[in-house]
């Protein structure tokens, strides 16, 4: 399982590749520079593997899923409010104050071309791993394998260009340390399109999910990874041609088996980050970018949890979206009250109390929590949770199909309804049908309630705003719902905040990247 995929890796591949895209020298101490080079290295089936499995690692990192990239998508997309004893820079997200020195913005940044580094040095050696005889490496796996970097590949691509717009495009590993220039942002668009379709694109060369290991990306994967991608760039058809290969996926009968650790990968999994305790997590506040040592666990639980760290907590905001009678609310939700640990426990949620002597009514996160069959985040490992990320799941592909459908041309609001209609419908769900809107625009007002409620905390709601041209006016929907302390910090600015600063890091370092190469309000 691709649990230990990374751990077994780490000793064969680390040491000598040149991981980083910036030439920041200080994180570039490799051990022995000339260990790995294809003529010595893709000799066998396990060097391919290895090389492939070190690619997903990065996915690992406290700059992306281990950490920070909940906070910052969450917060930004106010999700979440802070306790008080938040730290600075995850507050930061919630005011929009942060600078290219963000810290977390650095080690997202640079996770992601460590992760897009690794891809490449299994694609550009596509020839070397052609000549390892197929009794030893059959064909079909060596395109699966070249195909799992190239998803890969287009998944860093795709995190990065939502988040910075223009950024260099890395299609070889580096021979040098001088860096390359920032390119448009549509050319990043046409790379992760070319990773993604045709004949030798991942579409066509990674395997269905019955074929593959768990954890490795498939078919599936590629394809609703396409169809996002031509999503955002508002490409209608063929986002849904893309989705309509997304197939042998279901929604799961009751929606929390998307979150527990006992039913991972099921039906409605498309692609999920891996995370077990069982695997290692010593490294854990070691590894923000580099993914080196064992860091197999998520800080997720204890951040978030209401009975351990409670750093944040489900935004009033987020809370009042939800129908009454939803079910979703408490699948979602820990309130007052509640019953946790096998039942044998009660929640004791205290409200918010603020600077003028009012409180605000808090409840805490469920969803991704091991609360349902433990008191605490650290009951089994200290401040580590094995709950898998879900990146893409099955209900995400209906309401993006949805979208697809009303927006194309000569697009149906009816069937576009019914893709809506088919995840409120979940058995443990079952909620009334939404009736088939008028306008566009009123159909646009019920995919924003769904998407969310039912991908809430999921890093999905914030890059949804940006690419809908509805941050500026959510952000002054919000207003009055937030903490008074959240409301006095706020310096949003619609100009600026709808991409990240290029890390000032970077600019240092790249000689072909300058403080005037910065995205705008940042300087």
């Amino acid at each position: 399982m691709m649990k230990i995929l990374k751990f077994i890796s780490i000793a064969l591949f680390f040491g000598a590749l040149v991981l980083t895209f910036s030439c920041n020298s200080d994180k570039l101490e490799l051990t022995n520079p000339n260990e790995l080079v294809p003529d010595t290295y893709f000799k066998t089936a396990a060097q391919v593997q290895s090389a492939v499995n070190a690619a997903y690692g990065s996915l690992q990192t406290r700059g992306l899923y281990n950490r920070h990239i909940w906070f910052g998508y969450d917060n930004m997309g106010h999700e979440n409010s802070g306790n008080p004893q938040l730290e600075a820079d995850k507050r930061q997200y919630l005011n929009f104050s942060f600078t290219a020195s963000h810290g977390p913005i650095g080690a997202f940044w640079e996770s992601c071309f460590r992760g897009i580094n690794k891809a490449n040095f299994v694609i550009n050696n596509e020839d070397k791993i052609a000549e390892i005889p197929d009794a030893q490496l059959p064909a079909a796996r060596k395109d699966k394998f070249i195909g799992e970097a190239k998803f890969m590949r287009a998944l860093y691509y795709f995190m990065l260009v939502t988040r910075f717009g223009d950024v260099p495009l890395v299609l070889e590993v580096p021979d040098d340390q001088q860096g390359l220039p920032r390119v448009a942002a549509a050319d990043i668009w046409a790379q992760i399109e070319s990773d993604l379709a045709g004949p030798s694109g991942a579409t066509a060369l990674l395997l269905d999910k019955s074929a593959e290991d768990l954890g490795r990306a498939t078919s599936g994967a590629a394809w609703a990874l396409l169809g996002k991608t031509y999503l955002f760039e508002k490409k209608y058809q063929e986002a849904l041609t893309a989705f309509s290969n997304v197939t042998d996926y279901a929604l799961e009968a009751n929606y929390s088996n998307n979150f527990l650790e006992e039913t991972e990968h099921g039906i409605e999994s498309i692609f999920e980050v891996e995370f077990n305790v069982a695997a290692g997590n010593s490294n854990n506040w070691d590894s923000d970018r580099t993914d080196q040592g064992l860091n197999e666990a998520c800080f997720r639980g204890q951040e978030y949890g209401c009975f351990d760290w409670y750093n944040v907590f489900p935004s009033v905001n987020l809370r009042n979206e939800f129908e009454a009678g939803d079910p979703r609310y408490h699948y979602c939700f820990y309130e007052d009250g509640d019953l946790y640990d096998n039942g044998t426990l009660t929640a004791a949620i205290t409200p918010l109390e603020q600077t003028d002597g009012s409180t605000v009514v808090r409840v805490g996160w469920r969803k991704y929590q091991n609360y349902y069959k433990q008191s605490s985040e650290s009951e089994v490992a200290a401040q580590a949770s094995g709950i898998n990320m879900k990146i893409i799941r099955y209900a995400d592909v209906l309401l993006m199909m949805a979208e697809a459908e009303a927006n194309r041309s000569g697009g149906s609001l009816a069937t576009a309804i019914d893709y809506l209609n088919q995840v409120r419908a979940r058995a443990d769900v079952n909620m009334p049908a939404v009736a088939t809107p008028a306008t566009l625009a009123d159909f646009m007002v019920a995919l924003e309630h769904e998407r969310k409620v039912e991908l809430c905390g999921e890093q999905v709601r914030f890059p949804d705003l940006v690419r809908w041209g509805r941050l500026a006016a959510f952000m002054t929907e919000v207003y009055d719902d937030l903490p008074l302390q959240e409301k006095n910090e706020l310096v949003f600015d619609a100009d600026t905040h709808t991409l990240w600063p290029i890390p000032q890091g970077e600019i240092d370092a790249n000689i072909n990247i300058s403080n005037d190469d910065q995205n705008p309000g940042y300087n």
